[in-house]
């Protein structure tokens, strides 16, 4: 049976943390009008909108297959992380970069309320912390020896690699939005606030289109890992298969993959022997592969000299 890797803690983390967050930085911005603290609850609040939608996709993804979709419904989580990609890019990034912009051109002091805006960042910034200490936790068992990038991209489950670079962004974008109020706060100067918003807006557009281009990847359609791969190869032989002439795999879903390979076989072997050494190698994978639900398709050919 497919172990649960939808990460299902760290979103719900996530998604409370932001919600809280994202309140926080809106009445801070109303006390202030700093558009450091207005990109930022744009920003929690575009990722709160993320996490509900991870959410949902991994739903739709537990129902059972059907006749129109016949290996299941898996993909929505990967089509639910692309739609999470787009949001951020056009909600978070690109909205802190045209208030960036007006900031530039109508710049402000902070006038009134003026350290509300610093403690609401530090309190941000501890509650990011937490939830990114969460999806580092979800992400340890499954990471194993790689490191953190290296995890991300080979990943065929998108929703903790995609909380993670959330997180990661999230706290980044607090740094570079308490570096622009405080700047703003001690020179007067309220280009710095403009300053600390375009910087939100190139991280989270540099993420969001990262995010997009991997989330692709998966809705296209990736092969299995190269680990899951030679464990399949060594797998297969066994009985009347001698050897894998040819393997194909995709994954159908994060915990859900197709195999189909052509196996050669001696010219001397029965049809019983043949169907026995398929159904044993069968078996194998599915041994070999402990927390995938594989579909297999071994394909008998005779050994050519």
């Amino acid at each position: 049976m497919a172990h649960d890797h939808s990460g299902g803690k760290a979103i719900i983390a996530a998604l409370s943390a932001n919600v809280g967050i994202a309140l926080t930085k809106a009445v801070a911005w109303l006390l202030t009008g700093s558009s450091s603290m207005l990109a930022e609850s744009v920003h929690s609040l575009a990722d709160s909108g993320n996490q509900a939608i991870l959410l949902l996709g991994g739903k739709r993804a537990k129902r059972a297959a059907d006749e129109q979709h016949q290996f299941g419904y898996g993909r929505s989580r990967y089509l639910a992380a692309f739609i999470v990609s787009i949001v951020l890019f056009t909600l978070g990034g690109l909205f802190a970069l045209y208030e960036a912009w007006e900031k530039l051109s109508h710049p402000h002091a902070i006038d009134s309320w003026k350290w509300v805006p610093v403690a609401v960042l530090a309190v941000s910034i501890g509650l990011e912390g937490f939830s990114l200490r969460t999806a580092l936790h979800e992400a340890h068992g499954a990471r194993g020896q790689r490191g953190l990038l290296g995890y991300i991209r080979d990943s065929r489950a998108p929703e903790i690699p995609l909380v993670l670079l959330e997180d990661i962004g999230a706290l980044l974008g607090l740094v570079f939005a308490l570096g622009g109020v405080s700047m703003t706060l001690l020179t007067g100067d309220g280009r710095w606030d403009a300053v600390g918003s375009a910087a939100i807006g190139l991280l989270l557009v540099v993420i969001a289109m990262f995010l997009a281009f991997e989330m692709s990847s998966l809705l296209l359609g990736e092969s299995a890992t190269p680990e899951h791969r030679d464990a399949i190869l060594a797998a297969i032989p066994g009985g009347a298969l001698e050897s894998v002439v040819y393997l194909r795999t995709i994954h159908t879903g994060p915990e859900t993959l197709l195999v189909a390979a052509k196996v050669a076989v001696p010219a001397e072997a029965t049809g019983v022997t043949i169907t026995e050494s398929i159904n044993a190698a069968e078996a194998r994978v599915r041994e070999a592969l402990p927390g995938l639900t594989a579909t297999i398709f071994l394909e008998p050919d005779i050994r050519r000299a």
